[in-house]
């Protein structure tokens, strides 16, 4: 009977051994994921500070948090679990899945690029009435434009991070994706945070300060930040073709190891091998974005007609 007993404790230390061990790879494992989402990232942190432009200044933390609770509530809540009943069930359906959210990435992506490079910028009608909204309104419809979104680089998000533990252990996967919504949601948003209200800060610093050094500081941050905005909507905009390229080729044999040809090419200069998968991957994103713009031109254009 004793060594009964300490064979099942020994069995139990054993399972306690390997759980910890598979639980310390998870900070790796999150750190892996978040490296292969960063595109993604990159591009809601740029889209979402535009969301609270033209409204009340006091109001813009509050707009954020409604947007990062709603964007927790649908990681955790809805992608999570969807990711994983899908991946257990139907494990093949992951890969066109990333492969569509890819697809949808170059088309925004070519049409931020379309609308920068057109001359002739959408007008308004004179005859089109304009509908008069209260800042309640306005606040609540540009909480629900982010949130829709940030659904589509959330769930492309949560995709990557299932493709990334699709191997492990469902204790495993379940702690690395929750880790991971909850990691990105806090770094994205607070980062926004911190950008919305910078030039606030540095009109405090010019208007609470006499020091004149520190005032120089302030109106140079208040200077910065509309540039800074720019620049992060461009990187932002490249990020999305580059992510949303690279996942669609990775889904097709031959652009996949067309890729793999063009890194094993430059493998004595990785820098340059990185920066020309950059480059092919934005290319390419560019040019599928194009035609999936064409495809949707015409698929409106035969709904008018048969109306």
């Amino acid at each position: 009977m004793p060594s009964g007993l300490f064979a099942l404790l020994d069995d139990v230390s054993a399972l306690v051994k390997v759980s910890a061990a598979s639980l310390d790879d998870v900070p790796a494992q999150v750190a892996k994921t978040t490296g292969k989402v960063s595109g993604i990232v990159i591009d809601d942190t740029a889209v979402t500070p535009k969301y609270v432009v033209g409204l009340d200044p006091s109001r813009e933390l509050s707009i954020i948090y409604q947007i990062a609770k709603k964007s927790l509530f649908n990681k955790l809540l809805i992608l999570t679990p969807a990711a994983l009943v899908l991946g257990y069930f139907a494990p093949w359906a992951i890969t066109p899945i990333l492969m569509l959210g890819g697809a949808y990435l170059c088309f925004e992506g070519y049409e931020k690029v379309h609308s920068l490079l057109s001359k002739h910028p959408d007008v308004q009608p004179e005859n089109e009435q304009v509908q008069a909204i209260t800042p309640e309104e306005l606040e609540q419809e540009r909480v629900a434009g982010a949130v829709r979104t940030d659904i589509i680089l959330s769930a492309e998000i949560m995709a990557i991070a299932y493709s990334q533990v699709t191997g492990q252990s469902i204790v495993n996967q379940i702690l690395v994706m929750l880790a991971v919504a909850v990691f990105i949601t806090v770094a994205v948003y607070g980062f926004v945070g911190l950008i919305v209200k910078a030039d606030d800060f540095g009109l405090h610093l010019v208007e609470n300060t006499d020091n004149p050094a520190t005032q120089k500081f302030g109106r140079g941050i208040v200077k910065f930040m509309p540039h800074f905005l720019r620049i992060l909507s461009y990187v932002g905009t490249a990020a999305m073709l580059w992510v949303g390229a690279e996942i669609v080729a990775h889904g097709i044999p031959f652009t996949n190891h067309l890729l793999h040809d063009l890194e094993h090419a430059l493998a004595s200069l990785p820098a340059v091998a990185w920066l020309a998968k950059v480059l092919a991957c934005g290319v390419g994103g560019l040019v599928l974005g194009f035609l999936i713009d064409q495809v949707v031109r015409l698929v409106k254009k035969a709904r008018s007609g048969q109306k």
